[in-house]
């Protein structure tokens, strides 16, 4: 007995002590996501310049990538935005309780909101951006009211960590890319069938092992002293519906008053924007993106609503979190710019590709891949600057543009998990400080990047 409690338990506890700690107290040391914007864009710079490259030159590469983000700024806006819209829905509310409601023991919440993460997250990574804040919600909410001990802060983490097995699911950017004929890498690599990528037994073995890893290593990181998700009054909202910051405006009379409360021209604009997605789907024989995704999200936010007034509503409290989207994707945007237009990017490539091996090639694409995604928010954007590179050194090593394409994939879930990019988003969903989930997503990421580089390394 004595050896349960004493020496050997010692040891464990102190590990899961140091590695509770370090998640509390990261988002101690990381700077406000705009001022971090600010140090890369200098240290990319400086990078640039100690290379040889013209400061003229940096200038105009942040000048040109500050504003290559708009679209997709807006893009992200309207996705955080009807995600908001969808949460306070009481269909959406009336599903997420159902769901929250089925765990009776704390590994059942974990376990059984990272499976509908996950699952979520595989048919299309902008889903998973959107609703795996929402699912930490409710199951917290549900557990709270359970009496199961559940850490939201860690909560969160581990849903948006779930979200990464999108790498390798049905809306994985350069697998899609690589299979489309005509792609920039063909003559190189010719067209690779998704069976050879995100089908292979490599990337499935992965978002199997990898959300199962996750949900006992969640269960065992849970603090002692929880905090509820009702510590969180801003959160909390989202799962009563209450408003967070703005109140209701009060209802018109008249024929003013019946267009905002009749339920028919949310329908006819939902039967529009129905037809130009069957459009889409159908005559133009289009893959799913992040547009037709927005459709999709306007027409269930719509539905759910029924009604301009209470879409008004709705609207004027999920817009406050946005704000960081709109000005933090340009500045972004300018670190990026330096990275692809300088020739930082293509050293950083070059040198990990330089010093590589067969055995570890999936290694070294993976970190570098990690580097590059912090400052490029995006998978296929990624892929087009470090493609190249990769299968080229892969070529020469003996691998083939397959394992090259999924250890990049390692990499930029790593970058996206270390990033305060895509966790601002996350935490502006929830109506939390990204600070406070920063810690857990650091100890995820190394989960990640541990999983998949073993996998891709062994497993062919």
């Amino acid at each position: 007995m004595s050896s349960e409690t004493g020496p050997r338990a010692a040891p464990r506890a102190s590990v899961r002590a140091r590695i509770e700690q370090f998640a509390q107290r990261a988002g101690s040391f990381v700077p406000d996501a705009t001022a971090t914007a600010v140090i890369m864009l200098f240290l990319l710079v400086a990078l640039a310049t100690w290379r040889g490259d013209p400061l003229v030159d940096s200038v105009d590469a942040w000048y040109r990538g500050l504003w290559m983000l708009l679209p997709f700024s807006m893009q992200m806006t309207l996705v955080l935005l009807l995600s908001g819209v969808i949460s306070t829905s009481d269909g959406f509310r009336r599903f997420a309780r159902a769901m929250a409601g089925r765990p009776t023991s704390r590994l059942q919440v974990i376990a059984i909101a990272i499976a509908v993460t996950s699952a979520v997250s595989y048919l299309y990574w902008g889903l998973s951006l959107a609703l795996s804040p929402l699912i930490a919600v409710y199951f917290c909410d549900a557990a709270e009211r359970k009496g199961i001990d559940v850490d939201f802060p860690l909560m969160l983490a581990t849903c948006y960590a779930a979200g990464s097995v999108w790498q390798f699911g049905l809306s994985s950017s350069a697998a899609l890319l690589m299979a489309t004929s005509g792609h920039f890498l063909e003559n190189l690599t010719g067209v690779l069938p998704l069976g050879t990528t995100i089908g292979s037994l490599p990337a499935i073995l992965v978002i199997v092992v990898f959300p199962t890893a996750l949900a006992f290593m969640a269960n065992a990181l849970m603090p002692r002293v929880v905090r509820p998700v009702s510590a969180f009054p801003t959160t909390a909202a989202l799962v009563s519906g209450a408003p967070a910051s703005m109140g209701e405006s009060p209802s018109q009379a008249g024929f003013s008053g019946w267009t905002e409360r009749t339920t028919l021209f949310p329908r006819l604009l939902c039967l529009a924007l129905g037809a130009w997605l069957v459009y889409h789907f159908g005559h133009e024989r289009a893959n799913l993106d992040i547009n037709s995704m927005i459709v999709v999200l306007a027409i269930v936010a719509l539905l759910l609503q029924r009604n301009f007034a209470s879409l008004s509503r709705a609207m004027n409290d999920a817009v406050v979190p946005c704000w960081r989207v709109i000005l933090l994707y340009q500045l972004y945007g300018g670190v990026a710019g330096v990275l692809q237009f300088t020739s930082v990017g293509p050293w950083f490539a070059q040198s990990f590709a330089a010093i590589a091996t067969p055995l570890t090639f999936p290694l070294l694409t993976a970190i570098g891949a990690s580097l590059i995604a912090i400052f490029v928010p995006s998978s296929g954007g990624q892929w087009i600057i470090q493609g190249f590179v990769t299968v080229t050194a892969a070529a020469q090593l003996g691998a083939t543009p397959q394992q090259a394409l999924l250890a990049i994939g390692v990499g930029d879930q790593m970058g996206n998990l270390l990033a305060p990019f895509w966790i601002v988003v996350v935490a502006g969903v929830a109506r939390i400080d990204f600070r406070e989930i920063f810690g857990h997503c650091l100890v995820y990421a190394a989960l990640w990047f541990a999983v998949g580089v073993t996998i891709f390394t062994f497993v062919h």
